[in-house]
């Protein structure tokens, strides 16, 4: 198993546990070991793969080759003055928050999860609570070394190797391995944030509320039930805040850099398929939105604001066997209303109720290739994997694309070809820029043979 040549045929799924594919698992103890499983080719094709927190097939290669980044997972240097952090890409933002949280520095930039690496955060050029104001993972980066199919390795950064930097950021993996990266950090003076909570009775409110305040927030989101209809179609309940300051949170027994110690749970085994269902999840979101009140300057944990599901271990089996699609759209600013009031309406006349449901606004779009963001708004939706979901979620896409949305790779599982090249307008680009670096097609996933991206 740990040699460059020996792997292990593995079940293997995303974080939604839809679909399950085999494939061939390494796990390299040595960056010098990726370079040698690509060059030595025992399978046709390879995609890395982190800790498996992206929900679909990107990190999956049916029949094929996988590599596995997880012990890849080495700090190599810090400069305190710049902020700078250069570590391999197996590296987890939760290991990264444990060494750096209690010496001031957090991450620039957070998906709704601590539970991923270097690597796939900039695969996935990931964004959080803050893209409105700060813009994506991508934004941040200094450089990353690159392993490509031939063994060679390439510095890429906004400078050098520019167009390679910009496919792979956002590239899910299919231009090469990342090895290690360098971003900057970001300073705060505690683990706490600010939060204002704010109820919006409608879809309009919301938007509103949004437009009206959210430059004064670094972090901002809304829960939304999925299933309200009528008058009440849209309804949400906003969080947002900005660090909280050291003398906000200065106390005797309280270390304003340690959040809170919390007890772990766990969901010990699959949950019956019929339990995350229509009524129960309608209401489950009625007792939510009824039980907040709007409310400000609440000190909220870090924790807490941003990880509110990594508190509870393998939740994703709350969904059963027949696992979840995770469905993110986001709309331009001229299109968002219509095309997220329509995405409601098709949800809450059906029996294909979300469970977990969230808004953001979305600033200005980066040169990424395949970057998922632009400005504008994005949805974030849980459908659970039953009977005709495959079927159902490409009568979505048909509507996003009405409106003139895209779906973001990290979180798909089902996008049509013709889909993704509707959505993806420069995909051209990235492809022309994947056969120069491979010519042979070695570098493919589930996700790119499925979507066109690769034979």
């Amino acid at each position: 198993m740990d040699g460059p040549n020996l792997f292990r045929s593995e079940q293997l799924s995303g974080w939604g546990r839809f679909p399950v594919e085999r494939a061939n698992l390494y796990r390299p103890e040595r960056g010098a070991e990726v370079g040698r499983i690509l060059t030595t080719a025992a399978d046709p094709t390879y995609i890395s793969r982190g800790l498996g927190r992206s929900y679909g097939d990107a990190a999956l290669n049916r029949e094929a080759g996988v590599i596995s980044h997880v012990r890849l997972n080495r700090f190599l240097g810090f400069d305190a003055n710049t902020g700078i952090l250069e570590c391999e890409a197996g590296l987890s933002f939760a290991e990264i928050i444990q060494v750096f949280l209690p010496r001031g520095y957090f991450l620039p930039v957070t998906p709704g999860t601590k539970y991923v690496t270097v690597g796939g955060a900039i695969a996935s050029d990931v964004h959080g609570k803050n893209h409105h104001r700060d813009g994506t993972f991508g934004r941040f980066l200094v450089d990353f070394r690159l392993q490509i199919a031939s063994g060679e390795v390439l510095v890429c950064s906004p400078e050098q190797n520019r167009d390679v930097f910009w496919a792979t950021v956002g590239g899910m993996g299919l231009t090469g391995a990342i090895l290690s990266a360098r971003f900057r950090l970001v300073p705060v003076e505690s683990a706490y944030v600010e939060a204002d909570y704010q109820k919006a009775p409608d879809l309009d409110a919301a938007l509103a509320a949004f437009a009206g305040s959210d430059e004064g927030y670094r972090y901002s989101m809304a829960w939304i039930d999925c299933l309200a209809s009528g008058r009440s179609l849209g309804r949400s309940v906003l969080m947002r805040g900005n660090d909280a300051p050291r003398e906000r949170v200065r106390a005797p027994d309280r270390d304003p850099l340690a959040p809170p110690a919390k007890r772990a749970l766990s969901v010990p085994f699959d949950a019956p398929s019929a339990l995350l269902n229509r009524f129960s999840i309608r209401a489950f979101n009625g007792l939510y939105y009824s039980s907040h009140r709007d409310a400000t300057g609440r000190l909220v944990d870090f924790d807490s604001f941003f990880y509110p599901l990594d508190s509870v271990g393998h939740w994703n089996r709350l969904y059963g066997k027949r696992g979840f699609v995770q469905y993110q759209v986001a709309f331009p600013p001229q299109t968002a209303e219509g095309g997220l009031r329509a995405l409601l309406e098709r949800l809450s006349g059906t029996r294909r109720a979300s469970f977990l449901a969230v808004l953001k606004r979305f600033g200005p779009a980066n040169e990424g290739l395949l970057s998922f963001p632009f400005e504008g708004y994005t949805l974030a939706l849980d459908l659970p994997g039953a009977s005709g979901i495959e079927e159902f979620v490409r009568t979505l896409d048909d509507l996003v694309l009405r409106y003139g949305g895209r779906v973001y790779l990290a979180k798909d599982a089902v996008l049509s070809p013709e889909s993704f090249a509707a959505m993806y307008p420069r995909a051209q680009e990235f492809v022309r820029i994947k056969r120069r670096l491979d010519p042979e097609g070695r570098i493919s996933s589930s996700l790119a043979r499925r979507i066109g991206l690769a034979g």
